[in-house]
């Protein structure tokens, strides 16, 4: 039986859970957010290396969060603070080593995201062959719109996915350019760790990536997902 602990336990009071709105209601809780380094040809293409490549992975903490479309700060340690729209996924059933068949079964619901980038920092990391955790994984380097059920809107397989800037077009691309499906994605990610309920998977960006700064009002759509605002503060 897991022992069960009174806050008094703890050295300091527990964070609060990080949790994303449902569209239909209720809070997703948030465990792990697990991202897929290139997915999009033209993306991989546009920062020069080689879309033949299987999927990897990187990660950002639960609370590097935002939702709600609130000002996010400008990080520090950067003068090229990047913008990237993804497809996300929210894991709602536990598994390890899922068939590609079956890897729908295990998805809650999709919302649309953005993975924000110290792109600088990256390239000093790729360069030195270091992790990019710094470049990626900051506070409030994943804002995140609603998450919409799969028993609601289904699983998407085309549809825009969109970026502007200030009212500007910046990206667009289509879900069917992915190279790796979310099925697919899933049962290669499943390969490497459990998947939990409360895991969200972060699906790549089309091209079309580009810098911001302070006071640029960001927004980002899925068709028949949904959207994600927030305005670099």
């Amino acid at each position: 039986m897991p022992r069960s602990f009174r806050v008094a336990d703890f050295l300091f009071e527990p964070h609060a859970p990080v949790s994303i709105p449902i569209a239909r209601g209720g809070l997703y809780a948030v465990r792990r957010v697990y991202c897929v380094g290139r997915n999009y040809a033209e993306h991989i293409r546009e920062m020069g290396n080689d879309e033949r490549e299987p999927p990897f992975f990187f990660a950002k903490p639960a609370d590097a969060v935002v939702v709600g479309g609130v000002a996010i700060p400008y990080p520090p340690q950067t003068a090229d603070f990047h913008h990237e729209v993804e497809l996300v996924v929210a894991i709602g059933k536990d598994g390890t080593d899922i068939a590609v068949a079956d890897a729908l079964e295990h998805v809650y619901g999709y919302a649309c995201g953005l993975d924000m980038t110290r792109r600088d920092l990256q390239a000093i990391a790729k360069k030195a062959g270091r992790p990019w955790e710094m470049a990626k994984g900051f506070d409030y380097s994943a804002p995140i719109g609603t998450i919409e059920p799969a028993s609601a809107i289904g699983h998407p397989e085309k549809g825009a996915i969109t970026l502007s800037v200030n009212g500007e077009e910046r990206q667009r691309g289509d879900l069917s350019d992915q190279i790796w499906s979310v099925a697919e994605t899933i049962a290669y990610l499943s390969s490497l760790v459990t998947l939990k309920a409360g895991d969200i998977i972060m699906t790549g960006t089309p091209a079309g990536v580009g810098a911001v700064g302070r006071g640029d009002i960001i927004e980002g759509e899925i068709a028949g997902v949904g959207i994600v605002k927030t305005v670099i503060g």
